[in-house]
């Protein structure tokens, strides 16, 4: 496990520089995250207009030991009914921040800040199937593997299936 103190904050102004970056960069965003070229300051003109804490989708920065942005975590109100809503969240490290237990951590965080701050009963997350890693991490955080939605995101040429996982208020959480 990595020695770095591990924080999430509110997005600020310098972020930006390196969100945009990260999210145009192939190299940066890693095998499973890279959907081809984007506006990229998109971040830049939701946080002028709402710090990126809109009522719709909440981005954290996760910072280390001095404050440093090393990615962030973001969490997006979902529902299909308007008294059930619930929240699908998710993970981006720069590369240097990533195999360091940094991003099991973030998630951690994020999880315990949306049951503390919200009345929500579910979390939800996804990954593709291919991504052993996130799925472990998920699991290391007690989420429950619900199953497979076949050719939900279109990367890199190929139809790609997702694999979700769902967290309830009421689950145990290992860390606790």
């Amino acid at each position: 496990m990595n020695a770095t103190k591990i924080t999430l904050r509110p997005i600020v102004e310098a972020d930006l520089t390196a969100m945009g970056g990260m999210l145009n960069d192939p190299d940066a965003l890693g095998e499973f995250q890279w959907y081809g070229w984007g506006d990229p300051e998109r971040f830049r003109r939701r946080w002028a207009e709402h710090g990126l804490l809109s009522e719709e989708q909440w981005v954290f920065a996760v910072a280390g030991d001095a404050g440093e942005f090393l990615g962030f975590v973001a969490a997006s109100r979902k529902g299909a009914r308007p008294t059930a809503p619930y929240w699908s969240i998710g993970v981006q490290l720069l590369p240097q921040a990533r195999g360091r237990g940094i991003g099991t951590t973030a998630q951690r965080l994020l999880v315990d800040y949306l049951f503390a701050h919200t009345p929500v009963m579910r979390l939800e997350a996804d990954t593709e199937a291919g991504n052993l890693a996130e799925q472990r991490v998920l699991e290391k955080l007690g989420f429950t593997r619900e199953g497979v939605h076949r050719a939900m995101a279109f990367r890199d040429g190929q139809w790609r299936d997702m694999v979700y996982y769902s967290l309830l208020r009421t689950d145990p959480r290992p860390w606790q």
